[in-house]
């Protein structure tokens, strides 16, 4: 688990993760080396690591919520080919191994068309499929879950934020071939350097370092820390598909937002219409949180929790 150190380095880079170290190392209080090597040691030992990340609201694309139905003896492989692909960013493992819950971050629609209507479908041992559009988050992405877990002071968050922090300014500027191998870089590392993605798009790092900068302000590009649960003491995580009443919907949505159980939350289409991540201590922990704080939720009509049994990718990355 995360020592203090190990919280206030990660809280550091939820700030601004392409920070200097000696900039954090200021911040903090102690030496570049230190934060040089328990990040190195956070990477190899914990799984931490920067993304950079693709707003797919700011450009108007439509992320989707798969939940894929196999018989038990497909599901292992079937999730590790949708792992594989590209235009997944989560696959995880649900109910005993049986459900398949993916995340797909499709770059058009006809990306979006080959998958849902016409791969998956023809996929023996998949017996079921449904296809949710996530269609307002209300937490998530930018919004970290460390954020909830805040062990910085607002001096030293303030001293660390980037210059354009705040709501997105200018245009959204149009993606090229460069800008999708950028962006394919960083979500691998976020901290990769200016040498190595100057290769990666075949420019020079100057026009690099002002391409970041311009997709950053814009709010197309985000960066954030990904922290297995384990690593916080938080070795419980499950999915929770609800359906609320129309009218009540945002409330509801809200006041999930705002617990620290909660890392994501979404409205989304279906028969369900909201959809939300959670990760708690233990089983124990789990009990309380549901006949507690979501039992609290007048207008929830119907609720399904789905332990996470696996995960195989998780922010575009694949899982050993």
């Amino acid at each position: 688990m995360l020592d203090e150190l190990d919280r206030q380095i990660v809280h550091a880079l939820e700030v601004d993760g392409r920070a200097a170290f000696s900039r954090v190392a200021q911040v903090l209080g102690v030496s570049d080396q230190t934060v040089a090597r328990r990040y190195r040691r956070l990477r190899a030992e914990e799984s931490v690591r920067v993304v950079g990340n693709l707003d797919t609201w700011r450009i108007g694309a439509v992320s989707w919520y798969l939940r894929l139905q196999c018989t038990p003896d497909a599901a292992q492989s079937i999730a590790g080919a949708l792992a594989r692909r590209p235009d997944t960013a989560w696959v995880r493992m649900t109910s005993g191994g049986t459900e398949i819950s993916c995340v797909t971050r499709a770059r058009s629609q006809a990306d979006t068309d080959a998958l849902l209507l016409e791969k998956l479908h023809r996929t023996p041992r998949i017996v079921g499929i449904s296809a949710h559009a996530l269609i307002h988050m209300y937490y998530g992405g930018n919004e970290s879950f460390l954020r909830k877990v805040q062990v910085l002071s607002d001096d030293q968050v303030a001293a660390l934020k980037p210059p354009w922090a705040g709501e997105p300014a200018g245009e959204v500027p149009e993606l090229g071939p460069g800008d999708r191998a950028l962006l394919s870089a960083l979500a691998r590392d976020g901290r990769t350097g200016l040498p190595e993605l100057a290769v990666a798009t075949g420019w020079s790092e100057t026009r690099v370092r002002r391409r970041l900068t311009e997709l950053r302000r814009s709010g197309v590009l985000f960066f954030e820390v990904d922290v297995p649960g384990p690593a916080l003491g938080l070795a419980m995580s499950a999915m929770m598909w609800l359906s609320v009443a129309p009218h009540a919907l945002v409330q509801a949505a809200e006041t999930l937002a705002g617990h620290p159980e909660v890392p994501f939350v979404a409205a989304t289409t279906g028969s369900t219409n909201i959809v939300a991540s959670l990760v708690c201590r233990d089983v124990g922990a789990l009990y309380e949180y549901l006949t507690n704080r979501v039992a609290a939720i007048p207008a929830i009509n119907h609720i399904e929790t789905n332990p996470i049994v696996r995960t195989l990718k998780r922010e575009g990355a694949l899982l050993a």
